[in-house]
């Protein structure tokens, strides 16, 4: 039979220890005092055939809930969405799975240009003039952002609205305090960034303002006006947004944001326990050397040809540490790689007609819950997520909802205390309306 593992015989361990100069692995430990090894037998189960291991595995294995054989409702900033298959044949592909960063252009085309284009098609997306070759995930790519406000800026208190997706407010304050900066927290009316707080905080010391779109709520904020105050004392405007809702909303570069970051995951990267995903950082030309990690350009080679090549290297592992704008100093290329074969695959129409199912999804889940007596928390335009008031701790109700193959949405309570009972739904273009009147019925019946 094929096996998996290499087995290590009797024989194998004797030329082992031959050669290492020791008879058995009694001598081989003779250093280690009796007084601190580990007496008697490992609390774990007698070893078993591979076949039966296996079998055993997969009984565990098939124990799990996942996306193919469950409806899931579960979003907060990880979304199950449509990946067309062409994605996982691209990245399988042995040239680009195993590459890492490409230091030698000249045996790297596939792979720079690859990124080049993510890069491009990030910045009309976004509508930025610049885009960089992909961070870790949104919420590294947000506190970066924030980084290189209060160092062009020089001033060194960050404001970000509430609304901002919780986890990514927290690793904006880790890096802030390595930095010595204040972060002020801006609260919420109605879902959405309170304008009014937001002015009241703007002093000159502001290195930027922080804000969402959508934000974490499923709101959309009104970018136009935040914008307005942003840059009222000279402070950068910085947006993360949902790559998928620019498809349809109009982007944050027409409101004149200096720096966009978000996830790519939307496209093209399954939700797979969390991650990891590929973040994304677009600024305006003005910042464009400030930006963190690398670059790809485009330029001609000495005989004319079209080629690419790493370009504005900021990351220490190209300049000296105290000249690198960031320490970040790997890159999620192969990830980027999937989203940027998703986008394609899909074309700008189909980029545009998956976000309008999602809005149009969206909008029909708060009609039904609705109609059967529920609460929506906000009544303004929503992408993806809906807030829907369960009147029952929602860890109970998402308990219920699994035995009918739903996994239910994220508990609000774990977020704020003003949102218990509170259940964050995420719809996306994958749930059907037998999916969606099946959650809204299941939940109705629990009231």
């Amino acid at each position: 039979m094929l096996h998996r593992y290499l087995p290590m015989t009797e024989d194998d361990k004797k030329q082992m220890l031959g050669v290492i100069g020791v008879e058995s692995i009694e001598e081989l430990f003779s250093d280690v005092p009796e007084r601190v090894r580990f007496q008697g037998d490992l609390r774990v189960k007698p070893a078993k055939a591979e076949s039966a291991l296996v079998k055993e595995l997969s009984e565990l294995a098939r124990k799990n809930a996942n996306t193919k054989e469950y409806a899931s409702f579960l979003g907060a900033g990880v979304y199950d969405h449509y990946i067309p298959v062409i994605v996982d044949h691209v990245i399988s592909r042995s040239e680009f799975y195993t590459a890492y960063t490409p230091y030698q252009p000249e045996i790297s085309q596939g792979e720079l240009q690859a990124i080049f284009e993510f890069q491009t098609m990030i910045c009309e997306l976004t509508g930025m003039d610049v885009a960089n070759s992909s961070m870790y995930d949104g919420g590294t790519a947000l506190a970066e952002a924030a980084m290189l406000a209060a160092g062009h800026t020089r001033k060194e208190k960050i404001v970000v609205s509430k609304a901002v997706h919780p986890e990514a407010r927290a690793v904006l304050k880790t890096y802030a305090a390595g930095q010595n900066l204040e972060v002020v927290e801006i609260g919420c009316k109605d879902g959405v960034t309170d304008l009014a707080a937001l002015e009241s905080a703007m002093t000159e010391d502001v290195a930027c303002v922080v804000v969402q779109y959508p934000n974490f709520l499923g709101q959309v904020e009104k970018l136009a006006d935040i914008e307005t105050i942003a840059h009222q004392h000279k402070g950068l405007f910085i947006v993360s947004a949902n790559p998928l809702a620019l498809g349809a909303l109009t982007p944050p570069g027409k409101f004149g944001a200096d720096i966009v970051v978000g996830d790519a995951q939307p496209f093209g990267i399954p939700t797979q326990f969390g991650g990891p995903h590929c973040g994304y950082f677009a600024t305006t030309k003005a910042l464009m050397r400030k930006i963190p990690g690398r670059l790809v350009g485009q330029t001609t080679d000495s005989e004319g040809k079209r080629g690419f090549v790493l370009t504005l290297q900021a990351r220490e592992q190209h300049i000296r540490r105290d000249k690198a704008t960031s320490n970040i100093c790997s890159n999620q290329a192969l990830n980027a790689l999937a989203a940027a074969v998703a986008m394609t695959a899909l074309g700008k129409q189909g980029v545009k007609e998956m976000a309008l199912q999602n809005i149009s999804k969206t909008q029909y889940t708060k009609k039904q819950f609705e109609k059967s007596g529920f609460t929506v928390a906000f009544s303004g335009p929503a992408f993806n997520e809906i807030v829907v008031n369960c009147k029952r701790p929602v860890e109970e109700v998402n308990k219920a909802l699994m035995q009918c193959k739903i996994i239910g949405g994220y508990d609000l309570g774990k977020y704020e205390e003003e949102f218990a009972n509170h259940m964050l739904v995420a719809i996306t273009e994958l749930r059907t309306k037998e999916e969606i009147d099946t959650l809204v019925k299941e939940m109705g019946d629990m009231q």
